[in-house]
């Protein structure tokens, strides 16, 4: 088949590069010029284990290739993705220009039926405000074809995309009466199906529902037992032996059951809070889903409070980790952009260390703070070592090393890594989350 995929951020780029690793061919497209010429060029602009791999075998192979212009290519193309960004707008609303932007030039150039897909993550009716808004636009060119809208949400782990796009736990489409555009459907997930991954079709508002839903089950799932770390600090609990037991329960689970500071990233903030605006504006009450993003805030900031507390004036802290999770060099919503200005702010000093997030992070972060080679590096001579993001380079660190290096011996641990016994035994004192 050809697609166009509208979009090249980490859904857009990754949908692309695996489609085209699946035998497809592919056209990728975006506004930013420079962005284009390294995608050409095989360079990936963001950091994602495998994609940049996957991009270059698609540039060999022929199959997946780079455009500014999706005018040039709608004509020879079956499917359009539409995978650009829907950021919070105002009231927490998620903000669909780029959506609305993408669909109009689609009906305004297209000279025959293309199948429109929204991959973004987009609030219930937007696919029928789409559909609505093309017909109006056919109409007025007096073309008598159709152009059916498509929901496809993606449920991508970032750290884990390629895996996720090539194998996920499913495949959810919705298709409002039309039979073409659901075979299409099918046969562009063929490649998929046939290894057994199951291919869900339902309604269009179902499919649109569908990923709010599970991102906001996931998030207050979290809060759900980071709410519980205050309870196990007030009465001796240990957080990690709640979840143990929880978690070998298989009506619950072990995943997502891991405290920490609270969740972050570039899909659970957000979609918690656009479905809480939008459950507004219909006038429903989502009390759960106000909890689990009050819960989150709460433990992001109570933590935080912790840290300066504990701190002597115009101490050195050392952060370990700046994205929002490992795996990914993505800062958005990272706790790493909140604590940071706090300590500057405070008249503390800050060295860092992340292995992949620290370009991305100098242009959000104070002039102030120190971008180091090492984590031992961003240790030295530190009052306290701060870890923010649980990087596997950070969880084998020789902690009686990691004494040494510092000036103080305050470890916080935002993620529950490290063993509190091992902390204390390399002369360290432990702070972690939810354990006494």
């Amino acid at each position: 088949m050809k697609i166009a995929v509208v979009g090249t951020g980490y859904v857009g780029l990754v949908s692309a590069a695996c489609f085209a690793e699946l035998g497809h061919h592919v056209t990728g497209v975006d506004i930013d010029e420079v962005k284009v010429e390294k995608l050409k060029s095989g360079v990936s602009p963001i950091y994602e284990p495998g994609l940049e791999e996957l991009i270059q075998r698609g540039l060999k192979t022929g199959l997946l290739s780079f455009t500014t212009k999706l005018t040039d290519i709608l004509p020879h193309v079956q499917i359009v993705f539409s995978a650009v960004a829907t950021p919070q707008g105002e009231n927490h609303q998620a903000d669909l220009r780029a959506i609305f932007k993408v669909m109009e030039t689609v009906a305004e150039h297209a000279d025959r039926s293309i199948v429109f897909v929204n991959k973004s993550t987009v609030p219930v009716g937007t696919g029928k405000k789409c559909e609505q808004e093309i017909a109006k636009i056919l109409a007025k060119r007096g073309k008598n074809f159709l152009i059916p809208v498509v929901s496809n949400p993606e449920f991508l782990r970032e750290g884990m995309a390629v895996t996720d796009t090539l194998m996920p736990d499913r495949i959810i489409v919705g298709v409002n009466h039309d039979p073409e555009a659901k075979k299409l459907m099918e046969e562009l997930y063929r490649p998929i199906t046939r290894v057994g991954k199951p291919l869900v079709f339902m309604s269009r508002e179902s499919a649109e529902i569908v990923k709010y839903a599970s991102n906001a089950f996931l998030a207050t799932k979290i809060s759900f037992i980071n709410m519980l770390t205050e309870f196990c600090e007030v009465t001796g609990g240990d957080i990690r032996d709640l979840a143990l037991g929880m978690g070998l329960d298989s009506r619950i689970g072990p995943r997502f059951l891991h405290a920490g500071i609270g969740y972050g990233g570039s899909c659970f903030p957000k979609d918690v809070k656009a479905l809480m605006a939008t459950a507004k504006e219909l006038n429903l009450d989502l009390s759960i889903i106000e909890a689990t993003d009050r819960i989150n805030a709460r433990q992001r900031h109570r933590f935080f409070e912790k840290i300066l507390k504990a701190l002597p004036k115009k101490a050195r802290v050392g952060v370990l980790g700046l994205s929002f999770k490992p795996k990914t060099d993505d800062m958005r919503e990272a706790p790493s952009l909140d604590l940071i200005p706090m300590l500057i702010d405070a008249g503390h000093a800050v060295s860092t260390h992340d292995p992949f997030a620290m370009d991305n992070a100098r242009k959000l972060l104070p002039d102030a703070v120190q971008f180091v080679g090492s984590p031992m590096e961003a240790a030295k001579g530190a009052d306290a070592v701060v870890l923010l993001t649980e990087w596997d380079l950070f969880r084998g660190i020789d902690l009686g090393e990691l004494k040494q290096a510092m000036k103080g011996k305050d470890l916080f641990d935002g993620r529950n890594v490290y063993e509190p016994a091992e902390v204390k035994a390399a002369g360290l004192t432990y702070h972690g989350i939810g354990i006494e």
